[in-house]
């Protein structure tokens, strides 16, 4: 018999969309985020339609988005722009524009708070290894078909721009990495490579083909509209859907 998965690990989880009915009533207040058009969906949108025994939606889960930083932990700062806020709000996109696609895709957090608040099982004082502990593991515990992971670049020269993929040493992660970059790298006008990612913590922990998603540059002034425009990170979110689609369509059959 399987031991029982704790409690705590399936709160991301279940707001992301486990099933319709599993949290009746319960519905949170949207979150304003900085530059958003529109309120976030109500957690009746998000939630899968339905639910069977011993939760058959982690392993039946073509997209996991795991969408970086959050909570404490604000990621790449330009002013008051905070990366936290642009990688939630171009993964609420995506979540959408592969949701309408038909495709089952879950979003590791769905709110502004770190995951590694929900880690109680790694005995580390670093929170910032509870947080990629916790991300890697709940990869483990859905078994998607792929995982991308969203996040902003910076870097010392402000001319540096455009979208850059980082995948894990597997051929599969690169053909999914090569299909993300192919179609984000129109939007720049830049002809960028993905790269092989060897020290990253996520890419080396999660068996399922997996990228990380370096979605523009916040120190680069064009980017930065980009990242912060909602049209544009509309058009972003788009670009990533499609890139995903054309792996899981043609690569990973």
């Amino acid at each position: 018999m399987k031991p029982r998965r704790p409690a705590r690990i399936w709160i991301p989880l279940l707001l992301a969309g486990l099933a319709s009915g599993i949290l009746p009533g319960f519905e949170p207040k949207p979150m304003e985020l900085p530059h958003e058009a529109s309120p976030w969906p109500s957690v009746d949108q998000l939630l899968l339609p339905e639910i069977r025994t011993d939760h058959p939606a982690l392993s039946q889960t073509d997209i996991l988005i795991d969408v970086g930083h959050g909570g404490i932990d604000g990621g790449t700062v330009y002013g008051d722009i905070l990366e936290k806020h642009i990688n939630l709000a171009v993964a609420r996109r995506t979540y959408e524009a592969l949701r309408s696609s038909g495709y089952t895709v879950l979003l590791n957090r769905s709110e502004d708070y770190a995951l590694s608040s929900d880690n109680h099982w790694l005995n580390s004082r670093s929170r910032h290894l509870k947080d990629l502990a916790q991300r890697s593991h709940l990869a483990q515990e859905v078994s998607p078909q792929v995982m991308i992971s969203l996040h902003v670049n910076s870097a010392k020269h402000p001319s540096k721009r455009g979208a850059l993929l980082i995948h894990q040493k597997s051929k599969e992660s690169g053909k999914l990495a090569l299909c993300l970059q192919e179609a984000l790298n129109p939007i720049y006008g830049t002809t960028t490579e993905p790269i092989y990612g060897r020290s990253y913590y996520l890419l080396k922990h999660v068996k399922a083909p997996s990228v990380i998603v370096e979605m523009g540059y916040l120190t680069n002034a064009e980017d930065r509209l980009l990242l912060t425009d909602p049209a544009s990170q509309q058009k972003i979110a788009e670009h990533i859907a499609a890139g995903v689609r054309t792996y899981l369509d043609v690569h990973a059959r």
